[in-house]
């Protein structure tokens, strides 16, 4: 095990050395052999996006378990938690209305856990909150993101309120992680079940990314054109872009931390 580690090890520490505009290029590099690694092995790219709601679950369950087990919610953002329950259950009232298919199924059964997480740590694990570090306020993000719903929205035939609702939920998305960063950047130390659960929402955020750049070009672009005219296609892979590369920084810390043995993520200064 320490033979492999070794070399992905001078990998990393390569990797650190270069300036940012080379760490930049690198990653768009690496993401971009990724979608064609995964566009030969995966024939039904929708399965990505079954398998991104499935990762995220996984992450939760890490939650779950560190609140049962471990009787403690420390490291862990409310307002994220918060944030996340807030836009599954907008995109569950639009999957009722607009088209009840699997991901409805799978949103369903997501928002009832993260509910879950978010009673134990109000209530019951609310001695271990870190309230003074879970300090982003929540407004610099769900405000822009209702304004800009009523800006840009779908142009189909549903009903406007159902509409606006819909971008609000993928606008959301985007950034509902945001708090949580915020908080591993004030405490600068990540303990294990808080880096696997941030990970996961890495990975379930890259292939829900995957699976919509992956459809567009299966479909030559006619995807963007059935989501309406305007700048909403445009909006929507944007949204899935932005909040790939939000975690992106974070996952790269997690892996070199892996990949060295620490069972502790310590964050340097400015990561996330």
């Amino acid at each position: 095990m320490r033979g492999s580690r070794r070399p992905m090890g001078a990998v990393l520490g390569w990797l650190r050395r270069q300036p940012p505009k080379v760490k930049a290029f690198l990653a768009v590099v690496a993401g971009m052999a990724a979608l064609v690694f995964i566009r030969f092995i995966v024939h039904d790219h929708d399965n990505l996006f079954v398998a991104a709601e499935a990762v995220h679950a996984l992450g939760i369950a890490v939650l779950i378990y560190k609140l049962t087990k471990e009787k403690t919610c420390a490291g862990l953002s409310l307002k994220s938690q918060d944030l996340t329950a807030l836009f599954l259950a907008v995109r569950l009232y639009c999957s009722f209305v607009m088209e009840y298919d699997i991901h409805t199924i799978l949103d369903s059964a997501t928002l009832a856990a993260t509910l879950f997480v978010i009673y134990m740590i109000r209530f019951k694990l609310r001695s271990t909150y870190m309230l003074d570090k879970d300090n982003f306020a929540l407004y610099y993000v769900v405000l822009p993101c209702a304004a800009l719903a009523l800006l840009i929205h779908p142009s189909t035939s549903h009903n406007i309120v159902n509409r606006i609702c819909w971008a609000f939920c993928v606008y959301l998305e985007a950034v509902s992680v945001l708090p949580q960063l915020r908080l591993m950047q004030n405490t600068k130390i990540v303990e294990p079940f808080t880096a696997h659960y941030v990970f996961a929402l890495g990975v379930a955020r890259f292939l829900s990314c995957a699976h919509w750049v992956l459809q567009v070009l299966d479909t030559r672009g006619r995807l963007l054109t059935a989501l309406g005219y305007g700048l909403w296609p445009s909006m929507v892979l944007l949204s899935e872009i932005v909040q790939t590369f939000i975690l992106a920084d974070f996952c790269y810390y997690y892996v070199k931390s892996v990949f060295g043995g620490q069972l502790v993520l310590r964050l340097p200064s400015g990561v996330v």
